[in-house]
């Protein structure tokens, strides 16, 4: 095995010390790098890359196969950074490892998909598309008899299926356990937690995920245009739970849900663990603008809509797109069962896959991914990112074979050979309003007394625990400052929430304000002045060495709002930070506003 002398590469020139925080003379280390255990140089010569701002990635990357052992003596070494050759991969299956003090009810020893004797074959798409069968992914509310009868088979031949087939639903179920709760690490980072939520990773495994389980129930049945149903909850006629999943006796069904949503009860996209006093009507207007919000307002480029980069050696949970945060997060919540320990089972990671309900959900969000793309398709592209297009992924096909996938392969769904029903999308002309007095005065009569006398205090200074509403007044910058005129042609504009830190096996759901003024309360899920907010739904890691916490960023853009609030000029704005759900469980290390080309 190499020295670690051996593996240290030019121009950087860097001797080494013992890890510790008074070595006179040493030109290594002083500071302790996030999550490691070594120290890395705080002085630097004119030369050389300031130590101080080495990301961990640029470290392990140099040291390869010896990053481990290097970490483990207190030593972090930096080598330059290889562009384009980061692409967070999932190493070979046999690596899979247990799940992280899953909780106590789950009662799951392994996440782990059966072990293969072959190696993973890469995937391909059909030569001939045109060929192959094309299949058209239905509304869950307006699928027919016949279909349910199919898709009832579908379900209860999977399920019959033995636990140790690759193919089965306990194995499906546990594929989202086994990518989200730490049973897996990145190809070649055996210290860190391979995650595909919070990052610009979650549409992409959620697609390929959903394309197997398809083919696998196609095949059971002996139908391969058989495709699976979405959840058609961004329009008024699919916002209750699809009659299919609720009959007991159907092999869909889920006794560990939430028994107060069943029809006709309307899903509330914007739910935070309190159920909203609203009309149908109200909860319909509200929906349908939260869409509008999060797909349109907080979506205007590639870069926000997917979320932020997860590259090799990055920590998890980079940061996620608006549409992972809601309506994606608020469905888990809302149909998990608040009786059961850890809200199973869709209101918890490791057990969401085991309701059939699950894929549904997560089809409609694999279907506002193409929705969004034919809004505006000279802005709305995917991504180019040489990391992002070749991140891959394990899984079993129908035969079953282990294939590995990358995202360059699931872009085109066409290719892919399934499409979906088309729907009416009335959250496009649902635009937010700013809320007027006499709507503020209507809405306080819905609200409780101490809702009503909630003020924000202002934080004096950051880092802030959220145990009750925080304001505060963010600069912007100076070229952000326009007139009504100019907004149409400018940059945008966004609102970043950094060293967002909580505790990752608790559902934690905060709302943002800008410019809402004294009676935040007031504003309504479809009023202007909510930014956007963040969710959390629980899960857990194994290698994070903050213990239970996880430490994300969100971005919301800011362009629609500011103008629709014609605050286009400001020198600044006020952002109140209001928790709804885990009071108490969230730290907010900065408010900021940058511009994002």
């Amino acid at each position: 095995m190499a020295s670690l002398s051996q593996l240290i590469t030019r121009p950087a020139t860097f001797s080494l010390s013992s890890p510790s925080p008074s070595s006179p003379g040493a030109s290594f280390c002083l500071k302790p790098r996030r999550g490691a255990v070594g120290w890395v140089s705080c002085t630097s010569s004119p030369a050389e890359p300031d130590a101080s701002r080495l990301d961990r990635r640029d470290v392990l990357l140099g040291l390869g196969a010896a990053g481990a052992s290097a970490t483990a003596a207190g030593i972090l070494l930096s080598f330059p950074r290889r562009a384009g050759a980061d692409p967070v991969a999932t190493p070979d299956i046999s690596s899979c490892g247990p799940p992280d003090q899953l909780p106590p009810s789950a009662n799951v020893l392994t996440c782990c998909p059966p072990p293969s004797s072959a190696s993973p074959v890469d995937f391909a798409p059909p030569a001939d598309a045109s060929s192959s069968p094309l299949r058209t992914r239905p509304a869950a509310h307006s699928a027919g008899a016949d279909y349910v009868a199919k898709f009832n088979r579908a379900i209860a031949a999977m399920k019959a299926l033995p636990a140790d087939d690759p193919r089965s639903f306990a194995a499906q179920a546990s594929v989202h356990c086994a990518y989200c709760d730490g049973s897996y690490s990145p190809d070649g980072f055996p210290g860190l937690d391979l995650q595909v939520h919070n990052s610009w990773l979650f549409m992409l495994f959620h697609r390929c995920y959903l394309y197997f389980f398809e083919r696998i129930l196609g095949s059971l049945i002996g139908d391969p245009t058989f495709a699976i149903p979405f959840w058609n909850w961004d329009a008024p006629d699919g916002m209750s739970m699809p009659a299919m999943y609720t009959d007991q006796s159907s092999p869909l069904f889920d006794p560990r849900r939430n028994g107060r949503h069943v029809p006709p009860k309307l899903i509330d996209l914007d739910y935070n663990g309190r159920e909203p006093r609203f009309t149908d009507n109200q909860q319909v207007d509200h929906n349908l603008r939260v869409m509008y919000r999060q797909m349109i307002s907080l979506s205007p480029t590639p870069s926000l809509f997917f979320g932020s980069p997860y590259r090799a050696g990055d920590d998890p949970n980079q940061g996620p797109g608006p549409v992972e945060n809601i309506p994606h997060g608020p469905v888990h919540i809302w149909c998990g069962d608040p009786e059961q320990p850890a809200g199973e089972d869709m209101g918890n990671f490791y057990s969401a896959g085991r309701d059939p309900l699950f894929y549904a959900h997560h089809a409609n969000i694999d279907r506002m991914w193409a929705v969004w793309k034919g809004l505006d398709p000279r802005r709305h592209t995917d991504l180019t990112d040489p990391d992002w297009l070749d991140a891959s992924f394990l899984f079993y096909d129908e035969d079953p074979k282990l294939v590995r996938i990358r995202v360059r392969d699931v872009l085109d769904m066409d290719r892919l050979r399934y499409r979906y029903q088309d729907v009416p999308t009335p959250w496009t002309s649902a635009r937010p309003v700013v809320t007027t007095q006499r709507v503020r005065s209507a809405t306080s009569s819905l609200l409780t007394p101490t809702a009503r006398a909630a003020g924000a205090k202002e934080a004096a200074r950051f880092p802030v625990t959220l145990d009750s509403p925080t304001r505060v007044t963010v600069k912007r910058p100076v070229s952000a400052r326009r007139s009504r005129a100019e907004s149409k042609l400018a940059k945008e504009e966004v609102l970043i929430i950094d060293g967002i830190q909580v505790d990752m096996d608790v559902a934690v759901k905060f709302d943002v304000f800008v410019n809402a003024g004294e009676d935040h309360a007031a504003v309504g899920p479809g009023g202007r002045e909510l930014a956007g907010s963040f969710v959390n739904v629980p899960h857990r890691h194994k290698h994070d060495k903050r213990g239970r916490a996880i430490k994300t960023t969100l971005r919301l853009a800011l362009n629609e709002q500011l103008e629709d609030l014609g605050a286009e000029g400001d020198d600044s704005v006020v952002v109140t930070l209001v928790p709804r759900q885990g009071k108490g469980k969230v730290k907010i290390g900065s408010v900021k506003i940058e511009i994002m080309d």
